[in-house]
């Protein structure tokens, strides 16, 4: 036992709630900053820790790591953007299969593509002493990101599933403008010149990437894509069908786009629902490419052709790089791994008016 100079007991976050008239995870909240606390209940925490002269002990990552080893309750989690995107599952197994083994639980989050939301549960998470953590980053041209440049500086462990620029920190992804431009290569070989692209949310990264990517293949071939050829859709199968219907239905039959690039699969599915309600049909009058290779991609009435992400092998490679942040004793070095995408070719792309 530590006994100060005074020779009285060295008070305890235990003393400090019971004094304050909170819990002690409240305490915690306030001393670590974690959580929003009312400014009565900061004020009296604050008060009780002066009081008692409460000097909290400062443990480094990795000795904390260690002493929650020790009590057999290690945990990291998984933050993710959409709850209904099957995309995420295998992620989760990838992660699951490297941290069940050496006693992780693995936790999963979901900010639902809400900035505010994927802050809080940062907080949180980490209120609720998380081990680790692995994002994918919910992007905000009008935020700050601070929760997780914070993380940065604090040396707390997690690892990015997309990139947020300007944050030095390890990053597991796929090239999505290289393989955007591929997908889009592959419809322009079939003979496509008319081409749209149903691109995702704001929040992404990958939304640009892929954009980009588009916009590079159709320059190097020669076919015209401008602004007007890019239809803002989002993330789920309901804005494919909404975009798809407004789009098509407004589009003139001997102008109408042949060949149509997506954000992601579900996006692509929600795009030939809406084909075949207004009876087009697919690949003779409109070929589509999704992106990720969702189970379901392959098992679609008319099976999707699609970039396949090595969806259980990302997840895989982010545990082990989060694992091996938290049991070092040393800061962490950002490491950034490439995966390679690959084209799924299957029958939803064939040349024009192919029967």
């Amino acid at each position: 036992m530590t006994v100060p100079a005074s020779g009285r007991k060295r008070s305890t976050i235990t003393d400090v709630a019971r004094r304050a008239g909170v819990s002690k995870a409240t305490v915690s909240a306030v001393l670590n900053d974690t959580a929003q606390v009312r400014d009565a209940t900061r004020q009296r925490v604050l008060a009780a820790v002066e009081e008692l002269d409460y000097r909290p002990t400062v443990r480094s990552t990795a000795t904390a790591a260690g002493a929650a080893a020790a009590r057999g309750n290690r945990s990291v989690a998984l933050l993710i953007r959409e709850g209904d995107n099957p995309f995420y599952g295998e992620v989760l197994a990838g992660v699951r299969a490297v941290a069940a083994p050496r006693g992780y639980t693995v936790l999963v989050a979901s900010s639902e593509g809400d900035y505010a939301a994927e802050q809080q549960a940062v907080r949180l998470l980490h209120a609720k002493e998380v081990d680790g953590l692995l994002v994918y980053p919910v992007l905000d041209e009008h935020a700050d990101l601070s929760h997780l440049f914070e993380m940065r500086r604090r040396n707390f462990p997690f690892v990015l599933l997309e990139g947020v620029r300007g944050l030095p920190a390890s990053l597991v992804d796929v090239d999505n403008r290289a393989a955007a431009r591929a997908a889009t290569e592959h419809l322009i070989s079939l003979g496509h010149r008319r081409l749209v692209h149903f691109a995702g949310p704001e929040y992404s990264l990958h939304t640009r990437e892929r954009l980009d990517g588009v916009r590079e293949a159709c320059s190097a071939a020669h076919v015209r894509f401008g602004d007007e050829h890019v239809v803002p859709a989002g993330a789920h199968l309901d804005d494919g069908h909404r975009a798809a219907l407004a789009f098509f239905r407004a589009s003139e039959p001997a102008t109408r786009p042949t060949g149509v690039t997506c954000y992601n699969d579900l996006v692509a599915a929600g795009v030939m629902s809406a084909l075949a309600e207004l009876g087009l049909r697919v690949p003779r009058d409109v070929s589509v490419v999704g992106f990720d290779d969702i189970p379901i991609a392959g098992h679609l009435a008319t099976p999707l052709t699609t970039v396949h992400v090595p969806k259980y092998e990302s997840g895989r490679l982010a545990a082990e790089l989060l694992l091996a942040q938290i049991e070092s004793n040393a800061p962490a070095v950002p490491e950034r791994r490439s995966l390679e995408a690959s084209l799924a070719i299957r029958a939803s792309t064939a040349p024009p008016g192919t029967p």
